[in-house]
């Protein structure tokens, strides 16, 4: 998307694309990526091509040297990646979600410190998850006690985690008092390299379904001992340093959705496009052309939703708790639902490996199912929007919102620096985005009747602040907490994701109406929301043309 409000930046993710397109012949080659994935084998020389570009300053707050454009200049950076090889943006990123809980908790030194180690090459991972534990962190085993001469003594396994074998650090949740609860675990920055020699080892690379190249292994300590500064935070505030971080961390894991959305849609065009049928090609006929422009309309639905998260962690930080599990839930599903549409469109070519572009298209729908696992799953990201339905009904009713944080997140200006001490576990202001959608729809429909925008505008707003009012009916409970939380508390929870997106599609046209390029993707964005809101609705047969005419242009251009 680009025009006068919000946009992804073009700094480093215009870097990044200059010199794939220039490593096109070697690792970034679909040739090389398919044989790596047969191989199971690391991505290291595509990884290589990232750390010349200096991919790792995205990783760093723009204070302590890092990138100047924040979140949304690291989710843009990662979804170039992404669009060329998941596995690959997978392998890379992952330092940036184990440093985020010292720029979250960290003493001013030790952010400078790791600061200074990432932008020198250093790989971090987070370990977080144990064998037989899965998300459920409370029921961590690995111990960190005090050593009798200072420091910590660290015994467990921390397993899966990315990058456990390579990354030299890592950050590691320990279990820091015997009868644990919330307050019983705290967070470590473990330098193996000053580790006693025995005190740990690495644990096999797991074989993947997807993302087969990745270091998906793990590691063990035994009796390693850590010094005192190791620590993160304060002792007994672990969980709650994890908890913060999550908002970030899950947010940019939309960023590899859109790229693997955006590399299967291209894919799909290319393939129909090519394909002889019934005298013309396939990309002429009306169905293939209908499930190509919906497949477009619901990136361009997930592009906004991706858009409008990473720029409010500048400047609705304290809503991030709602925001992040909207998004981390909600851009995979969208996504994973284009994605198999698609694949049913290219038909069996579509998952043969040694046939069409290299396999392509199989692989990189292996790699997007593992996204909505990572860093809490669907149904972890929705029970966390389930425990705050209460507020956000409340808050939906009286339409009640943060105008003047909405009002940046949505502008073409400047970013206020990421505050990492606003994250709350809890937002006390529910979600903008979505409150205020009921006044975004009257200024659409303002808009519409005026011939600023399409006439259909007009409908689509209005049906969508219906929508968003009867998901406030629902998430008005009153539902059970934990495992007794029944089935409709989560499909209703996945409805105020959708009308997340909606809302985000209507504030950024409402933001921009005379870019007509940013009106046809949003306003078929706004279909796509609605036919997915609305029971039994379908969208008309011709609302999806004008997006799929925009897939002959090139790709990387597509919601560029």
């Amino acid at each position: 998307m680009s025009g006068g409000a919000a946009d992804w930046p073009t700094g480093l993710p215009g870097i990044l694309e200059t010199a794939m397109d220039a490593a096109a012949d070697g690792p970034f080659h679909p040739a090389t990526s398919a044989r790596l994935d047969a191989r199971e084998e690391f991505p290291a020389e595509a990884c290589a091509v990232l750390d010349a570009c200096g991919i790792a300053r995205a990783y760093v707050p723009a204070a302590l040297g890092g990138a100047p454009g924040g979140l949304p200049e690291l989710v843009a950076a990662l979804r170039a990646v992404a669009r060329r090889d998941v596995t690959v943006a997978v392998a890379h990123g992952k330092t940036f979600l184990g440093s985020v809980p010292t720029w979250v908790a960290g003493r001013d030194d030790q952010r400078r410190d790791l600061a200074a180690e990432i932008l020198d090459g250093a790989v971090v991972s987070w370990g977080l998850t144990e064998p037989g534990h899965g998300s459920d962190l409370l029921a961590g085993e690995l111990t960190a006690v005090p050593a009798p001469d200072g420091g910590w003594r660290l015994d467990g396994v921390k397993w899966p985690v990315n990058n456990a074998t390579r990354g030299r650090l890592v950050s590691v949740l320990a279990r820091t008092a015997s009868e644990g609860g919330p307050r019983g675990f705290s967070l470590f920055l473990v330098d193996k390299q000053g580790l006693a020699p025995g005190s740990w080892r690495p644990l096999p690379k797991e074989p993947t379904h997807g993302v087969r190249g990745a270091d998906i292994s793990g590691v063990r300590f035994e009796g390693a001992r850590v010094p005192e500064d190791a620590l993160t935070g304060r002792a007994g505030d672990g969980l709650e340093i994890v908890l913060r971080s999550l908002q970030l961390t899950r947010t940019v894991c939309t960023s590899l959705s859109l790229g693997a959305g955006e590399h299967a849609l291209r894919l799909a065009h290319g393939f129909a496009a090519g394909r002889a049928l019934h005298g013309t090609v396939l990309s002429r006929l009306p169905l293939a052309r209908r499930v190509l422009g919906r497949a477009a309309a619901s990136l361009a639905l997930a592009d906004a939703a991706s858009l409008l998260s990473a720029r409010s962690a500048h400047c609705l930080t304290g809503e991030m708790s709602v925001v992040s599990a909207v998004v981390k839930a909600g851009v995979p599903d969208l996504v994973q639902s284009a994605i198999d549409d698609l694949a049913e469109l290219i038909g069996a070519r579509g998952f043969l490996t040694d046939h069409y572009e290299h396999g392509r298209f199989q692989k990189l729908e292996r790699d997007h199912r593992v996204v909505a696992i990572f860093d809490g799953s669907t149904a972890v990201n929705r029970s966390a929007l389930i425990s705050q339905f209460p507020l956000l009904a409340r808050r939906m009713t009286t339409g009640g919102h943060d105008n003047a944080g909405l009002a940046t997140a949505v502008s073409a200006g400047p970013l206020p620096p990421l505050d990492f001490g606003a994250l709350r576990l809890t937002s006390r202001t529910g979600c903008s985005v979505v409150q205020a959608l009921p006044a975004a729809a009257g200024r659409l429909s303002a808009l519409a009747a005026a011939g600023t925008v399409p006439e259909r505008v007009h409908d689509l707003a209005g049906a969508l602040a219906e929508e968003s009012a009867a998901v406030a009916d629902a998430m008005a409970g009153p539902y059970p907490a934990g495992r007794d939380t029944p089935p409709e508390a989560f499909e209703t929870a996945r409805r105020y994701e959708r009308c997340y997106a909606g809302a985000a599609a209507a504030h950024l046209l409402l933001a921009d109406p005379g870019d007509p390029e940013r009106v046809t993707l949003l306003t078929a964005a706004l279909e796509r929301a609605l036919e997915l809101l609305r029971p039994g609705h379908e969208a008309p047969q011709e609302a999806y043309e004008p997006t799929a005419a925009t897939l002959s242009r090139p790709a990387k251009e597509l919601m560029a």
